[in-house]
C-alpha cells in the first residue's frame, strides 16, 4: 500500500456516521486517512473521498497487518454498533503496537471498559453532543462547548454588548470572572493570545477557558 512519510498519519476503522465525519474532515484538513469498514458498500462510497481506503475484519490480526497499521500514528475505532469487534479491534491494535488508539463509545460502561484493555482516548460523541446542546440551550451566547473534565471547561462566546469598546486588560475578565481569553475570532481572522491592549469589538466571538460557573457568569452579564 503506497504511504507518504513525514505527515501524521491517520486511520480510522468504522465508517458510519462518525467515523466517516472523522475521516473525511481530517482528510480536509490535510492529513493522510486511511479508512477502513467491513461493508464494501461503505467503502465503494467513500473511495473517491479519503486518501485511502479499504474492506476487511478489523478483529483480524492478521489483515491489520497487510495494511502496516502499527504505522499509523493514531487509528479512531468508531464502531458503535457492534462492541464486541470494537473491543477487540481495540486489543488488537494495542498488541500490534499502534502508539495512540482513540475509541467510540455508546456508554460509560464500555468506556471504562475500553480503558482498561488499552484504549488510550474513548469518546462519548452522543453524550457531548448533549452537553454541548444544554450548553447552548441554557447560555445562549455559548456558541461551542468542550468540556475539560472536573468542572472545566472551553467555550466559544459571542462578545457581550457591554464589553465592546473595551480593552482586554481594563475589562479584567480574569479578575471579574475567573476566566482566560485564549483567543478572538473576529471578521474570519483567528487572534491567538491576544494582547492586553486588544479593544473588543462587535461581532467579535472569544474562545474562553474557565470554570463551567465562571464562564456561566460571564455569560449572565447584560
Amino acid at each position: 500500500m503506497a504511504r507518504r512519510s513525514g505527515n501524521h498519519e491517520f486511520a480510522v476503522i468504522g465508517l458510519g456516521r462518525f467515523g466517516s465525519a472523522v475521516a473525511l474532515n481530517l482528510t480536509a484538513r490535510g492529513y493522510t486517512v486511511l479508512g477502513i469498514d467491513r461493508n464494501a458498500a461503505i467503502v465503494q462510497d467513500l473511495a473517491d473521498r479519503l486518501t485511502q481506503i479499504v474492506t476487511l475484519d478489523s478483529t483480524s490480526e492478521e489483515a491489520l497487518r497487510a495494511v502496516d497499521i502499527a504505522s499509523f500514528q493514531t487509528v479512531v475505532v468508531a464502531i458503535g454498533t457492534n462492541f464486541e469487534a470494537n473491543l477487540m479491534t481495540t486489543v488488537t491494535l494495542k498488541s500490534l503496537g499502534v502508539h495512540r488508539v482513540v475509541c467510540k463509545a455508546v456508554s460509560e460502561r464500555q468506556q471504562q471498559i475500553l480503558l482498561r484493555v488499552g484504549a488510550d482516548q474513548v469518546v462519548l460523541p452522543e453524550h457531548e453532543a448533549g452537553a454541548r446542546l444544554a450548553w447552548r440551550l441554557a447560555e445562549p451566547r455559548v456558541l461551542d462547548h468542550l468540556d475539560l473534565g472536573e468542572g472545566i471547561s472551553v467555550a466559544e462566546v459571542g462578545v457581550p454588548e457591554w464589553l465592546v469598546g473595551q480593552s482586554l486588560m481594563v475589562s479584567a475578565l480574569r479578575k471579574r470572572f475567573g476566566i482566560n481569553v485564549l483567543a478572538v475570532r473576529r471578521e474570519g481572522q483567528l487572534i491567538v493570545t491576544p494582547r492586553p491592549d486588544l479593544v473588543f469589538a462587535r461581532g467579535d466571538m472569544l474562545l474562553v477557558i474557565g470554570a463551567d460557573g465562571s464562564i456561566s457568569s460571564f455569560c449572565g452579564i447584560t
